[in-house]
């Protein structure tokens, strides 16, 4: 269970770089002149034949047509809360403020699965964790650092709206991704994570394709310097990202600490924009307030794996207690 829990979190940590290349890509998109509404159909549409690729290699598509034509409602529900409300609300705040924004905005992240969990879950998993929410208080407060730092101690009216729409984002994207494992459950059907992907993927494009129609209606059709980028976060994000988050959670989706190290693990995209930025967008490199914002949110990393092996230790402890009680 240890070991398992630390390579759990190792995969969310590698899902987070890949997942920042959506803020640097996505901030090329507009400040090119291109509609953020393009950026974040195209991509999800890419997506999906991206994902069908893959598919074969990875188990083929199991169990999931039959999923799919049984319960409808429910992966177009969740598939629209986890995909469609997490990418536009992301790739809107991308039109709207810095890239370093952006991804500092949605470490809230970190805070959301531990408060999601009460109104989600009906068993164990439904207690409030107060060591993760603590650990996750930190993260954000080195968040919230790091951007004032950024910002200079203000924000203006397009960075507040930015702010807003990111942190939307980050609760439906965990509660997007839980609910379809809490659904899965309920209907005892297993799929991998290439399954789930490709099946949330799915489900999400009649919204895209309107998002898309809007799109051409506001702003004409798509340039290909457009459709070449949102490739690009496509087979980043969507598909290498998106997959390696999911089997991590999936790892761990009984373990609530565990699963909240992963989905904090996602922090490390505000580290990895900052670098990014500086490389790719001649951003400036944190220091003062900001710096200090930085180590806080790698100390807090650190803690939530800390936290995840142990929890994951003392299961494992307590499952072999019970075992020898039922011999005795």
């Amino acid at each position: 269970m240890r070991a398992s829990a630390l390579r759990a979190v190792a995969l969310g940590l590698a899902s987070a770089l890949f997942f920042t290349m959506t803020y640097v890509l996505n901030r090329g998109i507009v400040e090119g002149g291109g509609h953020w509404a393009w950026a974040v159909s195209l991509r999800y549409l890419i997506t999906l034949p991206l994902l069908a690729a893959v598919l074969p290699f990875q188990g083929g598509p199991g169990a999931l047509p039959r999923e799919l034509a049984q319960h409808r409602r429910a992966w177009l529900l969740w598939s629209g809360v986890g995909f469609f409300v997490f990418g536009s609300g992301l790739t809107w705040a991308a039109a709207s403020g810095p890239a370093w924004l952006v991804a500092g905005s949605f470490q809230s992240t970190v805070l959301a699965g531990p408060l999601l969990a009460p109104l989600i879950y009906r068993d164990a998993r439904g207690r409030l964790a107060w060591a993760p929410l603590a650990v996750g208080a930190l993260i954000f407060a080195g968040v919230l650092a790091m951007q004032l730092g950024h910002a200079r101690g203000a924000l203006d009216r397009a960075g507040w709206l930015a702010l807003g729409a990111v942190v939307v984002a980050a609760f439906a994207y965990p509660l997007g991704n839980r609910m379809i494992l809490l659904h899965l459950e309920r209907s005892g059907t297993a799929l991998n994570a290439t399954q789930r992907v490709f099946g949330m993927t799915l489900a999400s494009q009649p919204w895209w394709l309107a998002l898309a129609a809007w799109a051409w209606l506001t702003a004409g059709p798509p340039s290909p310097a457009e459709i070449l980028l949102a490739g690009g976060v496509a087979l980043s994000s969507g598909v290498i990202a998106t997959i390696l988050f999911f089997a991590a959670t999936a790892r761990v989706r009984h373990d609530p600490t565990a699963l909240a190290a992963v989905e904090a693990m996602q922090a490390a995209e505000l580290l990895f924009s900052c670098a990014l930025g500086a490389l790719c967008l001649g951003e400036p490199w944190p220091r003062g307030v900001a710096a200090l914002g930085a180590l806080a949110v790698i100390a807090g990393i650190a803690l939530f794996s800390w936290l995840s092996a142990r929890g994951a230790a003392e299961d494992a402890r307590v499952a072999q207690a019970l075992r020898t009680d039922r011999g005795a």
